[in-house]
């Protein structure tokens, strides 16, 4: 006679009897890596000179540095804001020779001798620029995280269309540019902001402009 004994399984017991083989299996069965022999390169450095905010500033920096790590981690201005850093939201975006870009996707070594203007060189608290004053009392802005490139963006919008340059929508190119709801829609499609306050950033871009957007 074959003795037999009764074994009795939870549900538990099964799922984590599964987990365990499926932890097994799931390691890569690969031979080590050869270690890499010689001396690592060290990072290349270059001196970069710009004027931020309206003063000189004299950075020693890795030549791989962007202009927005060069402003947050070596100048500590840190209301230009690291958001996809792809290019995509707009929350880092600056003034750079009086026109905005993605201060991600450049590098500091690219902008010797710039000019260029954070959102702390637009205004203070106690002495605002006029779109930040606006953003305020239209609440253009929820948890606040893409407002800097925001405000930024929409100075440089009103800047572009007083200088008659045009957009994609913009429908006679010898007319001077009209603050309407859809040149600014197109204008500011850069700028994401996931808290959905659009419309009063509209509000806010109309006051300043003195139109209606």
């Amino acid at each position: 006679m074959v003795a037999t004994s009764e074994w009795k399984f939870t549900r538990r017991d099964v799922l984590k009897l599964g987990a365990v083989s499926m932890s097994a299996l799931a390691i890569p069965r690969v031979m080590a890596a050869p270690a890499a022999t010689g001396p690592v390169s060290p990072p290349v450095m270059a001196k970069v000179a710009m004027e931020v905010n309206g003063k000189p500033q004299a950075l020693d920096l890795d030549t791989r540095t962007t202009l927005l790590d060069a402003l947050r981690e070596h100048m500590h201005l840190t209301g230009t804001k690291k958001g996809c850093d792809h290019g995509q939201c707009g929350a880092c975006t600056v003034i750079v020779d009086g026109r905005r870009i993605n201060s991600c996707l450049t590098l500091a070594v690219m902008h010797e001798g710039a000019k260029v203007t954070t959102i702390e060189g637009l205004g203070t608290p106690d002495k605002m620029h006029p779109m930040q004053a606006a953003f305020v009392k239209h609440d253009g802005y929820q948890c606040g995280y893409c407002t800097p490139g925001q405000i930024c963006s929409a100075v440089a919008v009103l800047d572009e269309m007083e200088r008659d340059i045009p957009s994609h929508v913009t429908g006679d190119l010898k007319a001077k540019a009209a603050v309407t709801r859809m040149e600014v829609r197109e204008r500011m499609s850069g700028n994401i902001c996931r808290c959905g306050a659009y419309s009063n950033i509209h509000d806010a871009i109309e006051e300043v402009a003195g139109g209606t957007a």
